[in-house]
């Protein structure tokens, strides 16, 4: 018998201006959209981060990998990868990637016209994308 141990988990859609934050965890599987952090600032990003890591007892991060349609790597994945870095390096947490492609484009058709929330939306269809396979490979495997 599979005992899995129940994770809270953040995840980002990673941007310059801005980035998405939904949250889930691993015992109902479900992700939903948290907020948006609308700064440039690494400080206060970061500053955001740190809170919501403590607010809610995170275990484990998940951050969109932005990647070109045939899979191969631009500018904002190298972007990407460096913030990953800096939050697995500030808050000693573990990270992982899922390939973001068209998590923008499902997150437009979940909202009507609440555009403010698409990237929080957009984070949440990350997150959930990661639940997805995670519930494939433990209940079908």
């Amino acid at each position: 018998m599979l005992v899995m141990t129940e994770e809270v988990l953040l995840a980002f859609d990673f941007g310059i201006k801005k980035i998405g934050v939904a949250l889930g965890n691993t015992l109902t599987l479900k992700a939903r959209p948290l907020e948006i952090i609308q700064s440039e600032k690494n400080s206060i990003r970061f500053e955001r981060i740190d809170f919501l890591l403590k607010e809610w007892g995170v275990d484990h991060v998940i951050i969109g990998l932005p990647l070109n349609k045939d899979g191969s790597e631009q500018e904002m994945t190298f972007r990407c990868r460096r913030f990953a870095n800096q939050v697995n390096g500030r808050f000693n947490i573990k990270v992982d990637f899922v390939d973001e492609r068209y998590s923008s484009i499902e997150a437009q058709s979940l909202l009507s016209k609440n555009n403010a929330i698409e990237d929080a939306v957009a984070a949440a269809v990350i997150l959930q994308n990661y639940f997805d396979s995670f519930k494939y490979h433990y209940c079908c495997h």
